[in-house]
């Protein structure tokens, strides 16, 4: 009767579903009694800290929120690869002698998946919780596929914690010892920081290494929902207002500017020739205005002929009814700079000066407030943006899906790497 409940026993924990429940509860009582839990108040604490530094920029501004954006994906990975980089290797010899006894590599390894799986979302909701807690202000972003932006980072958080800690899985499955685990840890770590292709300019050669990096497309992916190229970019704001006090200066002769501002094929030149100057105005505007100039009021006593002033032809013109009946004709004054500049080098008297050599001196600031300091902050602001603008980082649904699926691969791939290196463990030569 023994024997016979002995077998029946052996036949119900045979099966690979079976014993990935055996093994998922095995876990899961781990998670309270072995303090497994501890990685949750850690990963409120890491989130505190980073929510704190980052909530003043992330989705306010370009430079903000990709600097965020690379802060999160670090946060993701820290905590996915210290869920599971012990895991394995701490209970190696209950692995190989239960392995020996009918246990099935697949059914342990997806037992970890789920579980892990788990643990991934919990921490995914405490990091979204806290740094919302902190200030920042997920509220600025716009959702893809959910109501609430929230849910759509928290999917792509998700992933990137699942997919570091699969990566670490496979770590605790290839080392025997915790020392071991521990030790390559670090060198894990700084490879997915170091070759994320985002923060650091990488050389040539080991940009192919970027595809190899979970915080590759998990820097892009969060990028990307945050909107990360239509932010705006405030670095040049900042610049300029350090550098308005800058002395700048030099020696130019008036031919060298003429021939500066007459270089057609100089985009910026080009684009300041176009800029319009000058404005319409009537005849009723301009006689008002030419009797209110102090210039024309000294004048006025000045001779034009014999007995003849210009306050007397003035006057003539008044009582004539001329400018009674024109005072609403409209005269049309307005130019471009390039058409002005264009005349200035056509006249003989300006041609006979251009060797003329002017020496000036002046700040930054001076310039910028001539021209009009919010008009160079929207150039350049403007200019920068395009520069930095990255296709990557473009919030389409067909980006965000694509880097979702290339999360899923690495989860996919390092859990099945996981189950191939246990296969070997019976090779141990301990």
């Amino acid at each position: 009767m023994s024997d016979m409940n002995s077998r029946q026993f052996k036949a119900l924990h045979r099966g690979r579903g079976a014993q990935v429940w055996i093994y998922l509860g095995k876990l899961l009582r781990m998670f309270v009694y072995q303090s497994d839990w501890k990685v949750l108040p850690m990963a409120a604490l890491i989130a505190g800290l980073v929510g704190m530094v980052i909530r003043k920029k992330m989705f306010l501004n370009m430079e903000g929120t990709i600097m965020g954006s690379f802060a999160l994906v670090c946060v993701c990975i820290w905590n996915g690869c210290f869920n599971s980089i012990q895991v394995i290797c701490r209970e190696r010899d209950v692995v190989k002698r239960e392995h020996r006894s009918g246990m099935h590599i697949s059914s342990y390894i997806f037992s970890h998946m789920l579980y892990q799986a788990l643990l991934c979302l919990m921490q995914t909701g405490v990091t979204l919780y806290v740094t919302k807690l902190t200030g920042v202000r997920y509220d600025l972003a716009t959702p893809l596929f959910t109501q609430w932006f929230i849910v759509d980072l928290g999917i792509s958080m998700f992933l990137i914690v699942y997919a570091s800690d699969m990566l670490s899985l496979w770590v605790s499955s290839l080392a025997r010892t915790t020392t071991t685990a521990m030790t390559i840890m670090p060198f894990v770590l700084i490879f997915q920081l170091v070759f994320s292709g985002g923060m650091l300019t990488l050389p040539g050669w080991t940009k192919p290494l970027t595809h190899f990096t979970i915080s590759n497309p998990g820097l892009k992916v969060i990028a990307a929902q945050a909107d990360t190229n239509n932010r705006p970019f405030v670095t040049i704001s900042d610049m300029i207002g350090k550098m308005k006090d800058s002395e700048i200066g030099g020696t130019v002769t008036l031919g060298q500017a003429l021939d500066l501002l007459q270089d057609k094929d100089n985009p910026t030149v080009a684009e300041l020739r176009a800029v319009k100057i000058g404005s319409a105005f009537t005849v009723g505007e301009a006689w008002d205005a030419l009797e209110q100039s102090e210039t024309f009021v000294k004048l006025k006593e000045e001779p034009v002929l014999t007995d003849l002033t210009v306050g007397d032809l003035a006057a003539a013109v008044a009582s004539s009814g001329l400018i009674e009946e024109n005072r609403d004709q409209l005269i049309n004054a307005e130019t471009t700079v390039g058409e002005a500049v264009d005349w200035l080098a056509t006249n003989p008297d300006i041609q006979a000066g251009r060797a003329a050599s002017y020496t000036f001196s002046t700040k930054l600031g001076n310039i910028i407030d001539m021209i009009g300091e919010s008009d160079v902050k929207a150039f350049l602001e403007e200019k920068a943006a395009a520069a930095s603008y990255k296709p990557d980082y473009e919030a389409t649904e067909g980006n965000v899906v694509d880097y979702w699926l290339h999360l899923v691969a690495f989860i996919l791939a390092f859990a099945l790497l996981s189950t191939i290196t246990l296969e070997f463990i019976d090779k141990d030569k301990r």
